[in-house]
């Protein structure tokens, strides 16, 4: 199964690196620049794992671990310093974090750290992980709904979502009914002169 991996890095060049990394092991990724856009995204779309830097203005890798961790205390978060100091790591760990990788990255080091973090994540979780969160819902194809939604500036349509991922209109509406009972989903009807109101979406962060 697919994983996807959120990078969190002020250096575009940095998630760059990252990213690729992450596509050479065949793990999906999703960016923020800042710490901000990361928990938003954490909350919205529930990545699989954590590749977080600790210097980064506004909220620091420290702030954001702890905002995560308010969120969800089960995904691994990997913290990516060149600080070696342990008093760091000791406020890291407390603040909820999984690991760390020393920069610069070297590639081998940081696959085998995601991949061990993933597996005892899967362990874990292997008592209470649920495949459909209600009955009809799936985890996977929610997420890709909310993914699809977010990547989007402006409410759009369930004809626009389809034209992004290969599943049936009922099957998406059943979808953005459910993330609107949940109060994750804001619709908006649009009123022309005949005919039905037009619906768009569009996801609450």
């Amino acid at each position: 199964m697919s994983m996807t991996l959120l990078i969190v890095d002020d250096n575009e060049d940095i998630r760059f690196t990252l990213a690729e990394i992450c596509a050479y092991a065949n793990w999906n990724t999703i960016e923020a620049s800042t710490g901000e856009q990361a928990v938003k995204l954490y909350k919205a779309l529930h990545p699989d794992l954590v590749l977080l830097d600790y210097h980064m203005p506004h909220w620091d890798g420290l702030k954001t671990t702890k905002e995560m961790r308010e969120i969800n205390q089960k995904i691994p978060i990997i913290i990516l310093t060149v600080d070696e100091r342990q008093a760091i790591a000791d406020a890291f760990l407390q603040a909820g974090a999984s690991d760390f990788a020393l920069k610069p990255i070297k590639a081998p080091d940081l696959i085998s750290r995601i991949r061990v973090n993933l597996k005892i994540a899967r362990l874990t979780a292997a008592d209470d992980d649920q495949v459909f969160v209600e009955k009809g819902i799936n985890t996977s194809t929610l997420t890709s709904v909310k993914q699809t939604l977010i990547q989007q500036d402006v409410p759009i349509s369930i004809d626009e979502i389809r034209k992004e991922l290969p599943i049936a209109y009922q099957t998406i509406h059943r979808y953005l009914s459910y993330l609107e009972t949940k109060g994750e989903v804001e619709v908006i009807s649009q009123y022309g002169k005949q005919g039905r109101p037009k619906n768009t979406y569009r996801l609450l962060l």
